[in-house]
């Protein structure tokens, strides 16, 4: 007997010895989001990688906004850099496609017709594609090549597996590109026959994009250019394809390839430095790893897989996933960068650049999420928007390659900012922020040095709401588009303002913003108890319908007032009492989740959905008001709508994301939620308590600490809290503090299959 226990405690030391640490890897999917409207991409990347090598299966229309859609049964190649989860698009740049024989390309000296697939495109089977965290792999049915990519940061590699004995080539379509681009510039040069660049200028979304392209091949090539012209009402765009030929194929394929926005000597520096061998198992190895660490911050246990709540342990991690793509890294690895005035600039290690900043989306959830999870990457994003408004001479509200996109409304810069500063991460200029985000408030054209249309500089990147917000105290209606969302948005984000402000001991600048944060209330109208248009004369627009959308062509943005009455997160003790009181605001909150679902209008917003009632999920004004019943003593409704929509609204599926992804928000309110918490006002370090979905999560926080979250009798029916104890002590309201969180502890919810008195 004794033997016998000797031998089995044996055997549990040296599994633990070789078990190794836990791959959370294998609970990505990450096709989910890549069909519906979700906008996601399958590519081979790595955690905000400044490369996304993928496939491309589709060029045109919103669905193609990722390059990738999943219903797609063709493959037009691999391009090198690419947008996930966002409801625009651009990109798309270096397409390869290996292919087997006489290369089918055409040049006919006109535009190209939108069609989705290009001459050389290869159909494939789903039942042949893989991917997970920084690998994918297909086989092209047409040329009967396996293809497989994976990366670092800055660079890629691929390796091409040909049939053997067959005329091996490879297609370089520098035309190739996401959406409907001008192209003004196109350069390409075979420096051997191992190695290969290329540059092009593009002009989409990002109005000026630039990216140098450079590439190593394991097998020496000859090659053929084709070039031609297109000819529009404006330009002569330049057009052009190379056609590499390979001999004597008898082994895979290795090709290397990296971008740089500076130059040649950027690219090809990443290029050496990031992969010097031809390794392509290592460095499979080396992302894997680079994800397991970023997926491992939140720990949920291992005993889920195969139990009820497998599919949601593989949402949560996917979601992780989502939300790690962007902002992506947008420096060479010595360290120059493209910056906002399209000069190069040197950074230092403190301050990398970086890209991709959707912070109309991601203010909301993903960067408050990263305070909890990685603080110190956060500020280096804030460091980084901190210099890009010195380069610019603002800072961008949705920046994409050194470009001022102008997309969207707001100045959330101010709210990252304010939320960092509110949880004490203040490793960042927290003076230089304040003015910076007092220079976002303030309507001031001068100064913004990038060459833009004037329209852009008018219309959305200085618009004139924000002089008329300043100098009439309001936004007439039919002065400009969105007025009451520009309205609430602002009041909201001079409310960060003014919080930076009172830290700063800057007292008139509070003092002054303070007052802006109150201006929601002039948009409120008791008579049909919505926020509501005015007009210069300060007269109520008419007619008023609260389910009409005209997409960013009224006094709403991508939503109703339904779903935009809401948005006044910095106070809304003040808005339950325009409403009336707390039973009053109760029972309208009723009547947005009661209501029929349907929107009224010619030009229906198609960022409405993901729709119970008139909450719209799939989109993310409303994504704090399920959390609003915290405030007048209903916490069970916010319970059993979080269920609702964790239950609902995300699934394990290609088509599991409701709305765009839009840049890893959708996933962080997922995150969030599910492990029973949410922060519906970012600026106000305190999270509301919701519905946990799980038994226990460990939430691991910078210097060694943990946050962990117990749940007792939680099953898919027992969705209401009964009691929570904070560090052992009983915790009545339905509230807790980041500096609580951020110490450690443990927070243990007793869940009931009734609704309870907790929390009121």
């Amino acid at each position: 007997m004794r033997k016998h226990s000797l031998l089995g405690i044996l055997l549990l030391v040296a599994a633990s010895l070789t078990a190794g640490p836990r791959d959370y890897t294998k609970y990505v999917n990450l096709f989910v989001g890549t069909a519906g409207h979700g906008h996601t991409h399958p590519g081979a990347i790595v955690p905000g990688g400044m490369i996304q090598p993928g496939p491309d299966t589709r060029q045109h229309g919103w669905d193609a906004c990722s390059g990738y859609y999943y219903e797609d049964q063709t493959l037009n190649g691999f391009s090198h850099t690419r947008l996930s989860g966002t409801g625009c698009a651009d990109l798309g740049d270096f397409l390869f496609m290996p292919i087997v024989g006489k290369a089918d390309i055409k040049y006919i000296g006109e535009k190209e017709p939108d069609a989705q697939r290009m001459p050389y495109a290869s159909p494939f089977r789903k039942s042949e594609e893989k991917a997970e965290p920084g690998y994918y792999r297909v086989l092209l049915d047409r040329y009967r090549v396996q293809a497989e990519i994976t990366s670092t940061e800055r660079t890629a590699i691929y390796r091409f597996t040909y049939p053997r004995d067959e005329q091996a080539g490879m297609i370089l379509d520098l035309d190739y590109s996401i959406q409907d681009q001008t192209t003004y510039e196109m350069d390409f040069e075979a420096i051997d026959s191992y190695t290969l660049r290329a540059r092009r200028r593009t002009g989409a979304w990002a109005y000026n994009h630039q990216v140098y392209f450079y590439a190593k091949f394991s097998q020496p090539f000859t090659y053929e250019v084709v070039r031609d012209t297109i000819k529009s009402s404006k330009r002569t765009e330049p057009r052009c394809k190379v056609v590499l030929h390979f001999a004597n194929m008898q082994q895979p394929l290795l090709v290397k390839s990296a971008v740089s926005s500076v130059d040649y000597k950027g690219a090809e520096a990443n290029l050496l430095q990031e992969i010097p061998a031809w390794d392509f198992d290592g460095v499979r190895r080396t992302a894997h790893d680079k994800w397991n660490a970023v997926l491992g911050r939140i720990e949920l246990p291992a005993n889920l897989e195969g139990s009820d709540l497998d599919e949601h342990l593989r949402i949560f991690y996917t979601a992780m996933y989502h939300a790690h793509i962007s902002p992506a890294l947008a420096t060479d690895v010595d360290g120059r960068y493209l910056g906002m005035d399209l000069k190069i600039h040197q950074a230092d290690a403190h301050t990398p650049n970086y890209t991709v900043f959707s912070m109309w989306d991601t203010f909301r959830a993903l960067h408050p999420l990263l305070t909890i999870i990685n603080p110190a990457q956060n500020q280096a994003y804030i460091r980084c928007l901190i210099r890009k408004g010195e380069e610019g001479g603002i800072v961008p509200k949705w920046e994409l390659a050194s470009n001022y996109t102008g997309c969207m409304i707001g100045y959330h810069f101010v709210s990252l900012a304010a939320d960092a500063y509110a949880k004490g991460q203040r490793d960042f200029d927290t003076h230089k922020a304040l003015m910076a985000g007092v220079r976002l408030a303030e309507y001031d054209t001068a100064g913004i040095t990038q060459v833009l249309p004037k329209w852009k500089l008018r219309d959305e990147i200085m618009p004139a709401a924000r002089r008329y917000k300043n100098e009439l105290g309001y936004i007439p209606c039919d002065l400009t588009g969105e007025s009451v969302a520009k309205a609430l948005e602002y009041a909201y984000d001079d409310w960060c303002i003014a919080q930076m402000a009172e830290g700063e001991g800057e007292t008139a600048i509070a003092a002054r913003y303070n007052q802006f944060a109150k201006a929601y209330q002039q948009y409120f109208d008791p008579t049909v108890r919505f926020m509501r248009g005015k007009d210069k004369d300060g007269q109520w627009r008419t007619p008023f319908d609260p389910r009409s959308s005209q997409h960013r062509a009224d006094d709403y943005c991508e939503g109703t007032a339904w779903q935009w009455t809401w948005f006044v997160p910095h106070d809304v003790d003040g808005l339950i009492a325009l409403m009336g009181g707390k039973n009053a605001f109760a029972g309208k909150l009723d009547s947005l989740f009661a209501a029929p679902s349907e929107i009224n209008g010619a030009e229906l917003s198609p960022d409405i959905s993901g729709l119970i009632g008139q909450y719209a999920h799939g989109n993310e004004p409303g994504h704090h008001t399920i959390h609003l019943y915290n405030y007048v003593d209903r916490p069970w409704r916010t319970q059993e709508l979080v269920d609702s929509v964790l239950q609902s609204q995300y699934r394990n599926a290609p088509d599991g994301v409701s709305g765009n992804e839009d840049c890893g928000q959708m996933s962080a309110w997922y995150i969030l939620n599910a492990m029973g918490f949410y922060q519906p006002c970012p600026g106000r370090p305190v999270y509301s308590i919701g519905r946990p979905l799980f038994p226990e999560v460990t939430i691991h926080l910078p210097g060694n600490k943990t946050f962990r979250i117990l749940t007792k009798n939680n099953s898919r029916q027992a969705k209401y809290i009964k009691s929570v104890k904070l560090n052992g002590k009983p915790l009545r309201r339905p509230f807790f503090t980041h500096e609580e969180l951020a110490a450690g502890g443990t927070l243990e919810m007793e869940m009931s299959a009734r609704p309870t008195r907790w929390g009121r």
